[in-house]
């Protein structure tokens, strides 16, 4: 992809919990109340998220960090619809998914988010373009046409749309996993570690695309990611540690991130 790597410098960080006040004009993609989930119960319970408040804006792309444990990939799940909270609500785009039966929460996922992950999730007997426009064709949607050119090309994948996953290398196969979750429009992208098995540069492409996808499509993202230099592309980081949110850091360096996740295991 002939894509730019410019780094942003950092413009302000802050330490107040809960993401109170960071609503952008847009509006709130996603929001948390109360979320708060239990796993086990007596001497084995696990608190994995404490009550957590928390606001995801529309057209920004957030991050979220902390150490091992600390409920990132709860939080993520459980706003996706992929877990069930406890107690509290979580909603997306208005919906309070807490709320949703199951069938509910299958076209929510199907028709109203878009999703990456570590492990790229391709069906091995598809080509590249019939993954991409897979979620749609079992919608009983039509994809734009002149939109997939452009996610297509903006991935680098032109050449490349009659192959089939076991023909692609694993930078490929991510390019087409996140044209599959941007090829449908939605309002919400989750991505759970999308670079983790890739080597840097392709990852960089890759985080490079999403970034462009929010500043030029006015993409939704909220990604987990354990990497300071992956979480640096995003607008937001979210600190997450014991399941709670202790601290978040706009306009993020790597240094930057370094420094609040040393601040959080001290």
């Amino acid at each position: 992809m002939n894509l730019s790597l410019n780094r942003r410098p950092a413009t302000s960080a802050t330490n107040s919990a809960h993401g109170s006040g960071t609503a952008a004009a847009s509006g709130a993609a996603a929001t948390a109340h109360g979320a708060t989930k239990i796993y086990g119960d007596g001497d084995t319970q696990v608190v994995a998220l404490n009550s957590v408040d928390v606001e995801f804006d529309a057209g920004k792309f957030t991050a979220i960090m902390g150490p091992s444990g600390s409920g990132k990939s709860t939080l993520m799940h459980c706003m996706a619809g992929l877990d069930r909270l406890t107690s509290g609500q979580a909603i997306v785009g208005g919906t309070t998914i807490t709320e949703s039966n199951e069938k509910e929460l299958t076209q929510l996922r199907r028709d109203r988010l878009g999703f990456i992950f570590q492990a790229f999730n391709l069906v091995p007997t598809l080509s590249a373009e019939e993954n991409i426009t897979l979620p749609a064709a079992l919608a009983g949607r039509k994809i734009d046409a002149d939109w997939l050119d452009q996610v297509v090309a903006a991935v680098g994948l032109a050449d490349r749309l009659g192959h089939r996953p076991s023909e692609l290398s694993g930078g490929q196969q991510q390019r087409v996993a996140v044209a599959r979750a941007l090829a449908g429009r939605p309002e919400l992208i989750f991505a759970d570690e999308p670079t983790g098995n890739l080597d840097s540069t392709t990852g960089a492409e890759i985080l490079e695309f999403m970034r462009q996808a929010v500043r030029e499509f006015n993409q939704t993202i909220v990604m987990v990611t354990h990497d300071p230099v992956a979480a640096s592309y995003s607008d937001r980081v979210l600190f997450l540690a014991d399941g709670d949110v202790v601290g978040e850091l706009f306009d993020p360096t790597p240094d930057l991130i370094l420094d609040q996740m040393r601040a959080i295991s001290a």
